[in-house]
């Protein structure tokens, strides 16, 4: 090298873990390797080549190179055996992807270097030393704070997540010390990532004030004494061999014995053609078209390279540090990743490996820290940046995340390293002005600013066990978590419908006993229960330290076992295209919340009282007597007991049994008492559940409603709704239709209704591929209209309204998997006639029969269905020897994937809504509600002309381009004053 010349170092390292975390998972298609880092890594490498061959856009380097750590014992170890001994293994998706990294660096021409004994920071310091000498410049392509200690006037860092230069003044901004006292710096803090000691007490402010004082390390440790505050002089004192062999450990060997010289990594122009056979190789279809583009070489003509992929044994996984060579984690055990790296060579036999290992790893709660300073909190946060995760956790003193006070948090970067943050726990004795905190806690407002970055930054990955509580609440604080990950959703996604009547827990508890073998302290054990509950600010911060941060640690090791499942289970895109975007969305939904109208509602509670009043005049004058219509036993005696009515049964207890299934049978076959009663449920139910109920969840700080969605509470991938549950309101009574008149626009702006069209019935003709229904919805026809007119051969034109009701009462309940007595009993007719329409039907749509049937085989066979996007519905309990239990499985097997793409679809609509109203300009309309089918949106009044097409545009078009329907989607919107004129 020679004076002019530039050298770009890349820290390939630092690459990968940027990589692996910048970008959800991703899988081979041909065989479910995980490629997600290898891809990132690629991608990346590309950019910042292009950019560096780029004379405009800034520095163009002549000599580059990759350097990456030699995973194996280094000097420093033989200095201090601890170093690096608190690191866990890296993420086991990772691991097999650690060799193809280097085979893609080498495909990309580019030196890849190494160096047994070393690690890659020594070797960038080596290098940037050897160019320096030669009159060179040297840019590092990184932003890890150990190399800063290399910045100089011809040596400078670029961090490419951050588009942000690195010199001597944004170090001294940073840290507020030049580059040469760096070392000195990180040898009084210590470092927790690498586990260098440094002097307990010192964080980096007060160690930069340190060394302004005494100029450097030596100086400061000889005069310790003088130092006036008695703890730091102490530290001091009492560590400082500590500080001395800490600056051992951060200080970067500059004469590493380098094999490669500088002038071997000329930087060349790139192989198209060699760099094409490893992207095709991995399956990268847009970064190959991009390369072929860019190097001009015909990408077709090209035959993907053979790629050897190697097993996650200790030379692929880098800076491991001792715990890779001694076999143990942070907490001593035996951890999971060493214990599944030799033969590991596909997705699912890693994913078993993990599992079976994860229950032999200990959990200390011991080891926990309680955080109280904000110096301690922002090591934590370093941790967290190094790291590239953290778990994630808050306590609060409610359920509802829209009215919960925060009282602190918790983080875990690695196994058995996790720490609680108290921000407002209370000693009990406090006035009603809310005095009595517990002293030396974080002020939330500073421990809040503190995180801030860190959760908006999407180079770190959050992981969270139902995270979309945590993401609102922190949300309405003013904290925004952007890239997370949430375990309960990717069971939800593993395993929904598993277990004894497809029950299996998807909450923290349920999932630590079953994968992790551990019980978790119980929430009750900390507040109590009934009226001596405690909220837990209120909770000792002892205590509610090892439960929360226990919490975090559990979160996260659950993540560690389930996330390759997802891999092996071919399931990725199911939880990163329908599950993880849900948590954003719905969160923002469950903030805006809706407004409600307290006097329609009161006004419809007065009528709903009298109307209920004038129902049991008329109940008790049928019955001949005045009884108590709510009570079961009364209501049985009355109906079975005294007027003999028929299909009576008693239940276990031995009352009779007056479900509304009962009722609705006896009040379909004519009998007038029955049906007086099942009206008499339906009203007073919408009075003391919606119309008496609903005020009362008014948030006094917003004045709206704010429901909260469920995202794994279903087996076919449905949301549910709850607190207030807005999902159940009826639609088809008029009644029910003056509930939803209450939900309201502000002045200004107004409600849009967009609603599916029959969407489950379209999906039924697309998976059973029946031409007929796929004819009539591509013409636009009326679909119960044409099956009336198919089976009972009856022109459309002039058909009877009682023979269209018949066909759409079978269109959906073949969708359910109706039966004849079903059938029957829903359009009041024989069962034998019932039973003719059904076979009827399937004689004219073979099809559907042929799907169920199908359906219904798969189901026995590998106990799960399958939507048209791959989620999973399962049902063990198909292969059940009780006919009622198989029966119901069954039902619930052909609608699933039926009912269960509808719900990805609708998925997939509010996956995109947001950005695409953004992109519109129409950002200031808002996504309210969903309600099965039906979203509910809340624009102002001049923008509703222009949104409604963006919103349905959206929505017809949610399937693609992951599935082309054979049949279109139609969405039906609609603007109005309030919810029913809108829908």
């Amino acid at each position: 090298m020679k004076k002019g010349d530039h050298l770009f170092l890349v820290d390939g390292s630092g690459y990968i873990f940027r990589a692996y975390h910048a970008l959800p998972p991703l899988t081979r298609k041909s065989d479910g390797l995980p490629v997600g880092a290898v891809a990132g890594f690629c991608n990346m490498l590309w950019k910042l080549l292009q950019n560096a061959r780029d004379t405009e856009v800034g520095v163009t380097p002549t000599h580059f190179a990759v350097i990456f750590d030699h995973s194996s014992k280094t000097f420093r170890n033989d200095l201090y055996p601890e170093y690096k001994a608190n690191r866990s293994e890296p993420p086991e998706d990772l691991v097999p992807q650690f060799g193809l990294i280097r085979e893609a660096t080498r495909a990309f021409d580019l030196p890849c270097v190494e160096l047994q004994g070393f690690e890659a920071d020594d070797l960038i310091a080596t290098y940037a030393r050897l160019a320096s000498e030669a009159g060179a410049e040297t840019t590092i392509i990184s932003s890890d704070k150990d190399l800063m200690q290399l910045v100089t006037d011809q040596v400078s860092m670029y961090d490419p997540m951050k588009d942000r230069e690195i010199r001597i003044p944004e170090v001294i901004e940073k840290w507020g010390v030049p580059p040469e006292k760096m070392i000195d710096l990180q040898a009084l803090t210590g470092d927790s990532v690498d586990n260098v000691p440094g002097v307990p007490g010192i964080g980096p402010k007060t160690a930069a004030q340190l060394l302004e004082e005494y100029g450097d390390l030596d100086t400061l440790l000889e005069r310790a004494g003088e130092i006036k505050q008695n703890k730091r002089r102490e530290n001091l004192i009492e560590h400082a061999e500590k500080a001395r062999v800490s600056r051992e450990l951060v200080r970067l060997r500059i004469d590493a014995p380098v094999e490669e010289g500088v002038d071997t990594f000329e930087l060349s122009p790139p192989d198209g053609p060699k760099l094409i056979g490893f992207l095709k190789a991995m399956e990268f279809s847009t970064l190959t078209r991009r390369v072929a583009e860019a190097t001009g070489a015909d990408a077709g003509e090209i035959d993907a390279t053979h790629v050897e992929v190697e097993a996650g044994d200790e030379a692929h996984g880098p800076d491991m540090g001792s715990d890779a060579a001694s076999g143990k984690d942070a907490t001593g055990t035996a951890s999971a990743a060493s214990s599944v790296a030799d033969g590991v060579d596909t997705p699912q036999k890693l994913a078993d490996a993990l599992a079976e290992a994860a229950p032999a790893q200990t959990i200390d709660r011991t080891a926990y820290v309680c955080i109280r300073d904000l110096d301690t909190l922002r090591e934590w946060i370093a941790d967290a940046y190094e790291a590239g995760l953290v778990a994630f956790d808050t306590e609060t003193t409610s359920l509802d995340p829209m009215q919960a006070e925060l009282c602190g948090f918790s983080l875990a970067s690695r196994p058995g390293k996790a720490a609680y943050v108290p921000l407002s726990h209370k000693n009990g004795t406090g006035d009603l002005l809310g005095g009595g905190l517990i002293e030396g806690q974080i002020p939330e407002k500073e421990a809040l600013d503190a995180i801030r970055g860190l959760m908006a930054d999407p180079a770190v990955l959050k992981i969270g066990q139902n995270l979309k509580y945590d993401w609102l609440l922190m949300y309405r604080l003013g904290v925004e978590i952007v890239n997370c990950d949430d375990t309960m959703l990717i069971s939800y996604v593993l395993d929904a419908g598993t277990g004894s009547h497809g029950t299996v827990g998807h909450g923290m508890d349920a999932l630590s006993e079953r994968w992790l073998g551990h019980v978790p302290i119980p929430y009750k054990e900390l507040t109590g229960s009934g009226r001596n509950q405690i909220t837990f600010d209120m909770v000792d911060i002892e205590r509610a330290t090892a439960y929360a941060a226990e919490d975090a640690d559990i979160t996260l090791r659950l993540w560690q076992v389930l996330k390759p499942r997802l891999a092996a289970r071919g399931l990725v895109s199911v939880y990163e295209r329908l599950e993880r975007p849900m948590i954003p969305v719905i969160g923002r939904m469950e903030h805006r919340g809706i407004e409600v109208d307290r006097q329609i509602l009161s006004r419809l509670s007065g009528d709903f009282a009298q109307t209920a009043a004038a129902m049991e005049d008329e109940i008790y004058e049928l019955a001949g007597e005045r009884f108590t219509i709510g009570s079961p036993k009364q209501l049985g005696d009355i109906l079975f007991g005294k007027m003999g009515l028929p299909g009576g049964s008693k239940t276990k207890t031995g009352q009779w049994s007056t479900s509304a299934q009962v009722l609705e049978d006896l009040a379909t076959a004519g009998h007038p008492l029955p049906r007086k009663i099942v009206d008499w449920r339906q009203v007073t139910k919408l009075k003391s559940t919606y119309t008496d109920a609903l005020p009362g969840y008014i948030n006094a700080e917003t004045g709206r409603v704010h429901t909260s969605y469920a995202l794994a509470s279903t087996t076919t991938g449905r949301l549910s709704s709850s607190e207030p549950n807005l999902q159940n309101i009826p639609v088809r009574t008029a009644e029910g239709r003056k509930i939803r008149a209450a939900f309201i626009a502000p002045r200004g702006r107004k409600l849009i209704s967009a609603d599916y069209s029959q969407i489950e019935l379209r999906v039924l003709a697309h998976v059973a591929d029946i031409p007929e229904l796929k004819k009539a919805f591509a013409d636009g026809l009326d679909i119960h209209a044409m099956t009336a007119s198919e089976m009972f051969d009856v022109p459309v034109e002039g058909m009877p309204p009682e023979v269209r009701r018949r066909a759409k009462a079978i269109n959906f309940g073949i969708i359910y998997g109706i039966s004849a007595f079903g059938l029957a009993n829903q359009l009041g007719i024989p069962r034998e006639e019932a039973g003719a329409y059904i076979k009827r039907y399937f004689e004219r749509f073979p099809g559907i029969k042929d799907y169920m049937d199908n359906t219904k085989a798969q189901a026995r066979a590998t106990g799960y269905v399958e939507t048209i996007f791959g989620r999973r519905a399962h049902y063990p309990e198909i292969r059940s020897s009780n006919p009622q239990l198989r029966a119901f499985n069954e039902r619930a097997a052909i609608n699933a994937p039926i009912q269960g793409s509808a719900a990805d679809i609708i998925r997939r609509a509010m996956a995109r809504m947001d950005a695409a109203l953004e992109n519109a300009g129409l950002g200031e309309v808002q996504m309210l509600l969903q309600v099965h089918d039906e979203l509910v949106f809340e624009a102002p009044e001049e923008a509703v002309e222009k949104v409604i097409p963006v919103i349905c545009d959206i929505m017809e078009n949610a399937a693609l381009p992951a599935r082309a329907l054979s049949v279109p989607l139609q969405v039906e919107a609609r603007a109005a004053d309030n919810w029913d004129e809108a829908h």
